[in-house]
């Protein structure tokens, strides 16, 4: 779990990220003003920035320039679209930049690549009987070890960030294949049914109905 500070001058946009990210199993401060940014940064206590561009105060790209000798990752999350942008806040020393609007399911696996990039990222996913070990890239059923071709296990990943989640086949193609993907979504289905068989999910990864699967989050 991280601590992330949400620099965002729209409050139903913050409250709609803070949600967001709650659902990865995380937590966030809001602050509105890029002036009093800095200050909070340095205050300590934040894994990762969420950093919008257009603030009162000062801009985004004002508060990197202060903030970048800080040890701290900061993503951009702005209406500014243009190439120019986002290779300004790159070269600032952001880890991403991501366009607005966007995926909830996009913000969080970005931000699970940040956080694991930079070693503050959860290494373990643990679903009962099930431990997968991102960091080893191993994955094991009550002990026993379980053997996952890579897809399976970025899947599997997916499914243990977003429990409860109804997951479209068209987000998980982009969410694990890639979002040049242009395969058929029968691949998603064949990829299920391997993890239902090798991690006894049956009962537990769902079917929806023409929508896609929710992994049944445990009581």
């Amino acid at each position: 779990m991280a601590h992330i500070l949400i620099v965002e001058d729209e409050e139903h946009i913050a409250q709609m990220i803070d949600a967001t990210l709650a659902l990865g199993g995380h937590t966030g401060e809001w602050c509105a003003d890029g002036a009093a940014a800095p200050e909070r940064v340095e205050s300590g206590g934040f894994d990762l920035v969420l950093l919008d561009v257009m603030l009162p105060g000062l801009d985004g790209f004002a508060v990197m320039e202060r903030i970048r000798g800080q040890d701290i990752p900061v993503i951009f999350l702005s209406a500014m679209q243009q190439v120019a942008d986002k290779v300004r806040g790159l070269r600032l020393g952001a880890e991403d930049y991501i366009s607005k609007p966007f995926e909830p399911l996009e913000l969080l696996a970005r931000v699970d690549v940040v956080l694991r990039r930079r070693g503050r990222g959860e290494n373990v996913l643990t679903y009962g009987p099930i431990r997968q070990d991102l960091g080893s890239h191993t994955v094991t059923l009550g002990g026993q070890p379980v053997a996952l071709a890579p897809k399976e296990f970025d899947l599997l990943k997916v499914f243990l960030q977003n429990q409860n989640l109804a997951l479209s086949r068209d987000r998980l193609l982009s969410m694990v294949w890639g979002y040049e993907y242009v395969g058929e979504s029968r691949t998603v289905d064949i990829h299920v049914q391997r993890l239902r068989q090798k991690l006894d999910l049956t009962d537990r990864l769902v079917t929806l109905p023409r929508i896609g699967y929710r992994l049944e989050k445990q009581s």
